[in-house]
């Protein structure tokens, strides 16, 4: 779970075939990132869900 601005998400994280770790917030539309590694998306997924929560 990923916690930005107090409010919980789960992610689904999945591999890719070429490595990278993809990973996707089913509760907000169209909201996913991907990642060299583990550290790197979770970074990322936070930015993006900040991202999908200010289009809402």
């Amino acid at each position: 779970m990923i916690n930005p601005t107090n409010r919980e998400f789960y992610v689904i994280i999945e591999r890719d075939e070429d490595g990278y770790y993809v990973g996707e917030v089913p509760q907000l539309k169209a909201c996913y990132s991907q990642g060299e590694t583990i550290d790197e998306l979770v970074a990322n997924m936070k930015q993006v869900i900040e991202l999908c929560l200010e289009d809402l």
